[in-house]
């Protein structure tokens, strides 16, 4: 990729970050960072004592009882990354499932395809700045999470940095999905009902094991494990993440990388069809 196509891609994705602010996407999605931080900040206060024992107290009601301090940020940091893997990313592809169709409005598709830009440039624009502008705001609300916490305790966790990445992982594969839909059907309702499936049926196939017991027959186990195979290893990234930041890390990358190739092929089949479609 040469000056001229990086200046291009570039623009692209500016465009996402100013139509994301122009439809209140982005103050939506760091306003609920924001108030986080500040219940964090203000509403929770946590006294340590020896170094080791910590009294939590919240909405200046004393809990009354010593806790361990380490467990206690730990116990806080996975609530933070179980957010952002449930309610966060449901958040996340809904307020992105309308940046993908909106582009392909009449009057506007015609006007970007008329300008000396490829297809495919169009469409991963839109993609990068939609992953950039989720990943900015995880980053936001993880590292103002860490610092608080750190500050209060005197105990830093670095583990709990590691959600910043792999949020922004996930959401990137969800969104290869949004992207292909929306390329598809012209639908952000439809984009948003797929990817809350996608997110639902996650934690029901990572069950292999006790299919293998309650499944009957081979074929049908057999499409279970293929189902899990193919699709976004959602629930295993999450537990995954919950792993290195409760200090147990145990790294799953069939995940990754299945997930990471999953999201590979949906974007590549949404930028042929992008590029063959007639407008």
């Amino acid at each position: 990729m040469d000056r001229q196509e990086r200046i291009t891609l570039l623009a692209l994705i500016a465009d996402t970050f100013r139509e994301a602010l122009a439809r209140k996407i982005f103050w939506g999605l760091f306003g609920l960072s924001t108030l986080i931080i500040l219940f964090f900040l203000f509403l929770m206060k946590i006294d340590v004592a020896q170094g080791a024992l910590a009294t939590l107290s919240l909405f200046g009601q004393t809990s009354g009882r010593q806790v361990d301090a380490a467990r206690l940020v730990r116990q806080f940091q996975a609530g933070i990354a179980t957010f952002l893997y449930t309610w966060g990313m449901f958040l996340s592809a809904f307020a992105s499932a309308g940046l993908v169709p909106s582009v392909l409005e009449p009057g506007r598709i015609e006007l970007l395809i008329s300008k000396p830009v490829a297809r495919w440039k169009i469409l991963l624009g839109r993609y990068a700045g939609n992953v950039l502008l989720i990943g900015l705001n995880a980053a936001y609300l993880v590292l103002g999470v860490w610092l608080i916490l750190g500050a209060k305790t005197g105990i830093w966790i670095t583990g709990f940095l590691w959600t910043i990445a792999s949020t922004t992982f996930v959401f990137a594969v969800l969104l290869s999905v949004v992207l292909l839909i929306g390329v598809l059907f012209e639908s952000a309702a439809l984009a948003i009902m797929v990817t809350a499936g996608l997110m639902i049926l996650s934690p029901l196939l990572a069950q292999t094991r006790l299919m293998d017991r309650l499944l009957s027959s081979g074929w049908t186990r057999w499409l279970w494990t293929a189902f899990y195979n193919c699709l976004p290893k959602i629930y295993d990234l999450g537990h995954m993440t919950l792993d290195v930041v409760q200090g147990n890390p145990a790294w799953n990358w069939f995940a990754v990388w299945s997930s990471a190739l999953f999201a590979i092929l949906m974007l590549g089949l949404g930028m042929v069809v992008f590029a063959r479609r007639d407008y």
